[in-house]
């Protein structure tokens, strides 16, 4: 599970809009973009899988405060997945269903606790309306089909998370593609976006980020030619950030420690 923390940014916000669209209309969508861009973060937290995943997962006894994620699913009615790179399409047809099996019991509960359920004899995975995927490249050509024919009898609607290019990848068979209803690119943050950003973390430090000030503008221009925008990369920065002012005992952040940080990295964003 990713310790990302979660900023709602501008390309959340498109994202929210591009699944509600999939979802709305019961039809595929692929969305691609950059390692570390957020991706995956702007998924989970469409499908409330920051505060169900562990519940869906363990699916030991229940607690009070299990009925906020009842409710939190019941908004959502997503399920995210990711393929771990050897699982085989019976198991990735299995995994699906077991959760979502298991999130429409939540559902279900949560219906019943406001008084709309609908009793035991109705389908007990009718209320999974999107099912999303991540790290979809590693799907082979049975998994894609087995989805495939899961969209076309479920009526369940589909996204396809994926690297730059997958679009192109997923071209290859026509009959999936050809249903494909929207293609959305997840872009790395603008430079508004990545001010905001850098304020929450000098505030993290202890400090205060002063975008008309020498130093800080120095600082902020050092951050955005290493990171690019790439949030991930912006987390283990600011990881080593906070290591090289405590090992130097230095309250303000420069370019010199921004530059320090960084040799301590590896990059590798294209």
């Amino acid at each position: 599970m990713t310790t990302q923390s979660f900023i709602a940014t501008k390309e959340h916000r498109r994202f929210v809009e591009f699944a509600d669209a999939v979802r709305r209309q019961h039809t595929i969508g692929i969305c691609y973009g950059q390692a570390g861009i957020g991706k995956t973060l702007s998924a989970r937290r469409y499908a409330n899988w920051h505060k169900a995943q562990k519940l869906l997962e363990e699916w030991g006894p229940r607690e009070e405060s299990d009925h906020q994620i009842y409710a939190a699913l019941a908004r959502s009615r997503t399920v995210f997945y990711t393929p771990a790179v050897l699982t085989t399409p019976k198991q990735i047809h299995a995994d699906i269903e077991h959760t979502n099996t298991r999130l429409s019991i939540c559902v279900d509960q949560h219906l019943s606790d406001i008084g709309k359920g609908t009793g035991p004899h109705t389908r007990v995975n009718k209320y999974v309306e999107l099912l999303i995927i991540d790290e979809s490249e590693r799907l082979n050509a049975t998994a894609l089909e087995l989805l495939r024919d899961r969209y076309d009898r479920d009526n369940i609607a589909l996204i396809l998370i994926g690297m730059p290019g997958i679009e192109k990848w997923f071209s290859r068979y026509p009959q999936l593609y050809s249903r494909v209803g929207f293609a959305h690119e997840y872009r790395p943050l603008a430079q508004d976006e990545l001010n905001f950003v850098l304020e929450r973390r000098w505030h993290k430090l202890g400090q205060t980020l002063n975008p008309e000030d020498f130093t800080d503008a120095q600082a902020i221009a050092a951050v955005a030619r290493i990171t690019r925008g790439n949030f991930r990369l912006i987390d283990r920065l600011f990881t080593q950030i906070e290591r090289v002012m405590k090992i130097n005992e230095l309250s303000t952040i420069t370019d010199d420690v921004i530059e320090a940080a960084r040799s301590t990295l590896v990059i590798g964003i294209s």
